[in-house]
């Protein structure tokens, strides 16, 4: 039943007219990792790591959510690069957080639901930075520093011990909204691949179907953004389903994310591999014809125009897939083709600056101005993730 289903997605997806009309061909590796440095070099030059004593999650240098999810893109972009720039620009951010998330010690007063605090160990958006932290480990390791090494313990020692509480408690429910995916579970297989503890796999597995019977829908094979916003309770302004992009886009990636560092026989993978084929031929039909996605998916008028972060997301994903091996190449590669156009001659200016990212929130709103003015740490480093799989493909 499942393969039958897969081959309809598949099917579907081919009868896109991106797929009969967009006649491009792959950019020059060359080229790639122009628009990638380019953009990237900006970031940092405008975003300079100045650690704090102070709280402030939204400063260049916290290890909240915004910048975290930059960094994953950063590492990306250093692993094809090789710029000790961007190798260093990381780990000054690390090491200027103390290789932590939120701070509290205290751990029953730890918290799981929104906060920007110091309490919300347990929140994912805190927890995302162990993403970078478990990969400068792998950097360092790969480069011969020991496990046993104090500063290389260190590395990993905070998110240890929160996510091995959090493993060791009875609730299920810590991935309530759908960005939360991206943030925790790559934490989850890292640590799992470097500690070889199989209770990363199966609580992964765990929370990750309380999320999914929670947030996704069976029809469309998308995420709603959390429970609040799930049809018919929310509607878009012309009554129809409401799927925030930037929220897809985060699921859809953290699937490519574990997927790529997950064991070949992990006993969950075709559950993550199914998710994923479906997602991706939603994500492929819903494409505009300019190549972006639009802020709410099935309803362009919602909040019409393009929207970089959220493509990014998508344009990373799919050619992940392909390059993997998981999607066609000849149905998913014009998408992509057509994605990549946009991001790399609408989306970034002329100064490096990549615009058109939707500014922080949590769905798409009618009326919010997005422009090659906005931009944010989240967007630039999901374009970077996409490069870095363009560059890839191409080469």
């Amino acid at each position: 039943m499942k393969s039958k289903i897969l081959i309809a997605l598949l099917s579907a997806a081919c009868l896109l007219p991106s797929c009969a009309t967009w006649k491009s061909t792959l950019p020059k590796p060359n080229e790639v990792l122009a628009d990638l440095n380019k953009v990237n070099t900006h970031w940092q030059k405008e975003h300079p790591i100045t650690p704090a004593d102070k709280w402030a999650p939204y400063a260049d240098y916290s290890p909240f959510w915004q910048n975290a999810a930059y960094h994953t893109g950063n590492l990306a972009a250093w692993q094809i690069t090789r710029n000790t720039d961007y190798l260093d620009y990381t780990r000054r951010w690390a090491e200027g957080n103390h290789w932590q998330g939120a701070t509290s010690t205290q751990k029953n007063k730890w918290r799981y639901d929104y906060g920007e605090r110091p309490e919300f160990v347990l929140f994912g958006d805190w927890q995302i930075c162990f993403q970078s932290y478990a990969e400068l480990y792998n950097i360092d390791k790969s480069m011969g520093l020991a496990d046993t090494d104090p500063q290389q313990v260190e590395k990993i020692t905070r998110a240890r011990e929160v996510m091995e509480y959090e493993m060791s408690t009875d609730k299920n429910d810590y991935w309530w909204w759908a960005d939360g995916l991206y943030m925790v579970m790559p934490v989850m297989v890292r640590l799992g691949n470097i500690t070889h503890n199989d209770q990363y796999g199966e609580k992964l597995y765990e929370y990750w179907m309380y999320a999914k019977n929670l947030m996704y829908d069976q029809e469309e094979h998308l995420f709603y953004r959390d429970g609040k916003y799930v049809y018919p309770k929310h509607k878009s302004v012309n009554g129809k389903k409401d799927f925030w992009a930037r929220g897809d886009g985060w699921v859809l990636a953290a699937l490519a994310r574990c997927m790529d560092e997950l064991p070949s026989d992990y006993k969950y993978m075709n559950e993550f591999r199914q998710t994923y084929l479906e997602m991706a031929a939603a994500v492929a039909h819903s494409q505009q014809p300019e190549g972006y996605w639009t802020r709410s998916i099935l309803d362009a008028d919602h909040a019409p125009g393009p929207e970089t972060s959220g493509t990014a997301f998508f344009t990373y994903s799919l050619l992940w897939g392909i390059r993997k091996g998981l999607l066609p190449r000849k149905e998913y590669l014009p998408v992509c083709l057509k994605a990549w156009n946009y991001l790399t001659q609408t989306a970034i200016q002329e100064d490096g600056s990549l615009g058109y990212v939707q500014p922080i929130g949590e769905r798409a709103i009618p009326g919010q101005t997005v422009d090659q003015k906005s931009t944010a740490g989240f967007g630039v480093g999901a374009f970077l993730l996409a490069a870095k799989e363009m560059y890839l493909l191409a080469k």
